[in-house]
């Protein structure tokens, strides 16, 4: 089995069936409220992820003036849920001091430059939605940093020109998350199953999660199919106003599906059949012996009616009961007695 890994600037690698790095999405959820955004950092801290993430827009880098002339209510809500780079430049250093890394996904050349070289992040997040801004793609190939490309709303093949544009760029560290963007994510549409195909289609890179669904089960089972890496939302209170609170998860289970993960991730071990030393143990108390049907005479010559196979495991195996046949026994046997070597004239081999 192939095993591609990626290695982020901070030294972490995040590689197909090992320990899945988890990393939380704050996204909106902080309201744009610092102290809100600092107690989301301690609450992932906590929960045991890796890594917070935040978004880095602006109502500029978003959508066009004739669009918020339209939908007015679009503007006032990207300048509320928007952080200065002042701010997130603080939370990158509230997160390392919490021990965690921190990144964020940018939407203009000079947030991906303010990422890279002033909050020095570990990794670039790509949106989904960039798959088919290829100029950006390109600008942030060049960078020649760690990414993690989201493939929400694309096809196939609009992924392979967007991976194809980074490494053109540049790019050479690079995971790629299995998404879905439907908010939150329908059970019936997961497509789980896709994990499989992007590895197999990009045997280079190590394929995660990013699970806009509800509850830990998909996370789990991409776990199971050997994600690297699973993105979720999180908020302090899903009850909240704002647009990520109602699809997002709170830190107790999030806590929770974290730990699930990484129970899960321990247990699936290799395609290689192990036989652990407990289990050898187990042999003596559940496996079978040869036993004698009746008392039997000392220099009896053994047949096959006078033997069958009863628990312990601790005499002659019964796949060798064939072997005892046509052997004397070196003294008398009770009935419903277990057989060993000792008890036979020859010994036989095990």
């Amino acid at each position: 089995m192939y095993v591609s890994d990626c290695q982020f600037r901070d030294g972490h690698i995040v590689s197909d069936y090992g320990r899945p790095y988890f990393v939380a999405e704050v996204n909106s959820s902080h309201n744009g409220n610092v102290e809100i955004a600092r107690k989301m950092i301690d609450a992932a801290a906590a929960i045991g992820c890796d890594c917070v993430k935040f978004q880095s827009w602006s109502a500029r880098s978003l959508y066009s003036a004739t669009y918020y002339a339209d939908h007015p209510i679009a503007k006032r809500f990207v300048d509320r849920f928007s952080l200065s780079p002042d701010v997130l430049a603080e939370m990158a250093e509230y997160a390392r001091a919490k021990g965690l890394s921190f990144s964020s996904t940018p939407y203009s050349e000079e947030e991906v430059d303010f990422l890279v070289d002033t909050c020095k992040v570990p990794f670039l997040k790509i949106a989904s939605m960039e798959l088919n801004h290829l100029d950006f793609l390109s600008y942030i190939g060049a960078k020649k940093v760690p990414l993690v490309l989201s493939t929400g709303m694309g096809t196939m093949e609009e992924i392979r020109r967007a991976v194809h544009t980074l490494e053109a760029a540049g790019a050479e560290q690079m995971a790629l998350l299995h998404c879905v963007s439907i908010y939150p994510t329908r059970v019936e549409t997961i497509n789980l199953r896709n994990i499989i195909g992007l590895r197999k289609e990009f045997p280079a890179y190590p394929i995660g999660f990013s699970d806009h669904t509800e509850g830990d089960a998909a996370a789990i089972a991409a776990v199971a199919l050997g994600a690297a890496l699973i993105e979720k939302h999180l908020t302090l209170d899903h009850t909240k106003v704002g647009m990520d609170n109602g699809m997002a998860t709170e830190p107790e289970p999030f806590a929770a599906l974290v730990e699930k993960c990484r129970m899960v991730q321990q247990g699936m071990g290799t395609e290689e059949r192990i036989v652990y030393p407990e289990e050898l143990e187990q042999r003596r108390k559940m496996r079978r012996s040869a036993v004698t049907t009746c008392d039997l005479p000392a220099g009896h010559v053994l047949t096959r009616a006078d033997l069958c196979a009863k628990r312990p495991g601790t005499g002659i195996p019964p796949d060798r009961i064939g072997a005892l046949v046509g052997r004397p026994l070196r003294h008398a046997v009770a009935g419903d007695t277990v057989l060993e070597q000792g008890d036979i004239l020859e010994d036989i081999t095990l």
